[in-house]
């Protein structure tokens, strides 16, 4: 049996890309679960098909654990969308939700799994500068860029990033 190169959480949504994280990760040699934010009380939303999800995870032979984050996506999106809505500006909550509902929910799992890192699907580049900062680049593919809906991640964030 291969040596891990250590463990990752990987952010599954349901969708191509996020598996396609998954799947790399598990193919270089990283022991890879697999975690849906539950952010709705019922039904589903088409950020996070958890069935979706736990299908992908079973196919690549991963841990895979939906975990519920209503309550924090409430205070930290829906609330703070419809103030927005209602004040007459146009909210971005897919921003606000990688900020402070995707990234620190993933943080908060990955310390409690220990894990050593945690990844996305997200088209972006994340570097390490000299001075020890991060930076968010655009994706090498220009057309799948989404750096944009990373911008807001703090330096703690960026560091733990796979």
């Amino acid at each position: 049996m291969a040596m891990s190169r250590g463990k990752v959480i990987v952010g599954m949504s349901g969708g191509v890309d996020s598996a396609v994280t998954a799947y790399l990760l598990k193919a270089a040699g990283f022991e890879v679960i697999g975690i849906t934010l539950k952010s709705w009380e019922s039904g589903s939303s088409k950020c996070c098909e958890i069935d979706e999800a736990a299908r992908t995870a079973d196919i690549l032979g991963i841990a895979y654990y939906p975990w519920n984050t209503v309550a924090c996506f409430h205070d930290y999106v829906t609330k703070p969308f419809v103030a927005d809505y209602e004040a007459g500006r146009t909210p971005n909550p897919c921003v606000e939700c990688n900020r402070y509902v995707k990234w620190e929910q993933l943080l908060s799992v990955a310390a409690h799994m220990r894990a050593d890192y945690v990844a996305t699907g997200h088209y972006a580049i994340i570097e390490r500068l000299e001075n020890g900062r991060y930076t968010l680049r655009a994706g090498a593919d220009k057309q799948k860029d989404q750096s944009y809906m990373l911008y807001k991640l703090t330096q703690a964030q960026l560091e733990r990033v796979g």
